[in-house]
């Protein structure tokens, strides 16, 4: 049985790109999340920007959390998509949804 398809969500909404066609993820000067893609020639996606004071800073590992959160993902049986979130009580987190 092929693992479900995991789905990763900008943090804005505009942009969804599937987890399976992500090569690296980091955090670059700006303190942006971007993920690189396979197979494209450096094509990189900013899936959460820095929003300084607005938001807050996301943590240090933001981008290792993202990458827990898709391996559990992979390991269940529906498809479903990530997104960054900022609640301002909780700050920055990764949450998903079943698509």
């Amino acid at each position: 049985m092929a693992a479900p398809d995991v789905w990763i969500a900008r943090d804005d909404g505009s942009d969804i790109i599937r987890a399976a066609t992500v090569a690296s993820v980091g955090r670059d000067y700006n303190g942006n999340i971007t993920a690189r893609l396979s197979g494209c020639d450096q094509a990189a996606v900013t899936l959460v920007a820095d929003h300084g004071h607005d938001h807050g800073r996301t943590p240090d590992d933001f981008h290792r959390q993202l990458l827990k959160v898709i391996s559990e993902l992979s390991d269940g049986r529906e498809a479903a998509i990530v997104r960054p979130v900022h609640e301002p009580d909780r700050g920055w987190r990764w949450v998903s949804e079943r698509l």
